[in-house]
């Protein structure tokens, strides 16, 4: 196969995975839904306070990405529902009929799913921001400001390329749903407050990517803020291998 064939095949299966975005309501409209609770959420809390000499928290960062903290509930659904949907109503043997190559389906939903990701994450960043800058003086700029910023930016796209690859290791939309919107949204953000686990938590992959978004160094925590992104990206990577290797083999 030439290279120009398989470029053509890698863009069909991507445009394929695009259409199915734009016409599922269900698909599109949780992106919306991620920035919508992640800018408005900040924005809001920055108004509440009314432009005074407080902060949310003694931390900038963990500021102005409060309401990502709502955001990503619905960004773990998109990935979930890009393609545990079509397990569950059986639409991925319509699917894998059209794109036999399963590698080439799956790299197209994890390709479109980190582009959305992505999307949400860059303007999720400028808007929580700009709304939170607005009313709450101070540390908007320097090292921690751009390290904030580009973590912001990047930790969606992990988020949703981690959930999808889980999702495919699954092989079950319910069962996807149902582990990780409570993990990400409930279960780890409590486990990280508990003395006892709190060192095994911080692991995670929500727990650390969330690290670094952080301005202030936390001596409870054994590894730096990039660190903390890569540990993500690190667990984001073996949910895709891990979910590669299970559509192979599923039947």
């Amino acid at each position: 196969m030439s290279p120009g064939s398989t470029l053509r095949h890698h863009l069909c299966a991507f445009n394929a995975e695009r259409i199915k975005l734009t016409t599922l309501h269900s698909l599109w409209i949780t992106p919306l839904l991620a920035f919508a609770l992640t800018v408005g959420t900040t924005t809001a809390i920055g108004a509440a306070l009314g432009g005074s000499e407080h902060n949310l928290t003694d931390d900038p960062g963990a500021g102005v990405f409060y309401g990502l903290n709502f955001g990503q509930a619905a960004l773990v659904c998109f990935a979930v529902l890009l393609i545990g949907q079509e397990f569950n109503t059986r639409m991925i043997d319509v699917s894998l009929t059209a794109v036999p190559r399963r590698g080439l389906l799956y790299g197209a939903k994890l390709t479109l799913s980190a582009l959305v990701g992505l999307g949400v994450g860059a303007a999720g960043t400028a808007g929580a921001f700009a709304g939170y800058a607005a009313t709450v003086p101070g540390g908007w700029d320097g090292p921690a400001f751009v390290r904030s910023a580009t973590a912001g930016v990047l930790y969606p796209v992990l988020l949703v390329v981690f959930c999808l690859g889980a999702t495919a290791l699954l092989g079950n939309l319910t069962a996807a749903m149902g582990l990780l919107v409570p993990v990400v949204f409930l279960l780890s953000p409590l486990l990280g407050g508990v003395a006892g686990v709190r060192q095994v938590a911080q692991f995670l992959p929500d727990r650390a990517g969330q690290y670094a978004l952080h301005y202030a160094d936390d001596p409870q925590v054994s590894y730096g803020h990039w660190t903390g992104l890569l540990i993500m990206a690190l667990w984001a990577g073996a949910a895709a291998c891990g979910g590669l290797l299970a559509l192979r083999r599923a039947k």
